[in-house]
């Protein structure tokens, strides 16, 4: 139960994935790629509140969630240590780590085949 309430807690990260949606507004004609990075986090963002609500019945998303966010963490770390973009930006790389570990500690266990049988019948 306390875990499924931490993973309740770290899902409302979906809430800061959507207010990707002010940025996008802002960005989108100054800088279209990060404009399109943003819609697609904003489009995470409400899913993941979705998932909240029950996330045993939510697990791909949420292992989404996680995975895409320690690819996006690779690829901005290499960014960084190429100088392709500001080593400050680690910060973020370091950021999407720890919510990708949360999410993936956090996620609710797959059922059973017969757990999942029984719950039908």
């Amino acid at each position: 139960m306390r875990r499924e309430r931490a993973l309740k807690v770290v899902l409302v990260v979906g809430l800061l994935f959507s207010a990707a949606v002010y940025p996008l507004m802002l960005f989108i004609k100054q800088d279209p790629s990060l404009a399109m990075m943003m819609s697609l986090y904003a489009t995470l963002g409400i899913f993941l509140l979705i998932a909240s609500r029950d996330p045993s019945a939510n697990r791909s998303p949420i292992a989404f969630t996680a995975w895409s966010s320690f690819a996006h963490a690779v690829v901005m770390g290499v960014q960084a240590f190429r100088n392709l973009i500001a080593r400050r930006e680690l910060i973020g790389s370091a950021v999407l780590v720890v919510i990708g570990l949360a999410l993936i500690v956090l996620a609710p266990a797959k059922e059973s085949v017969e757990q999942s049988s029984a719950a039908g019948g």
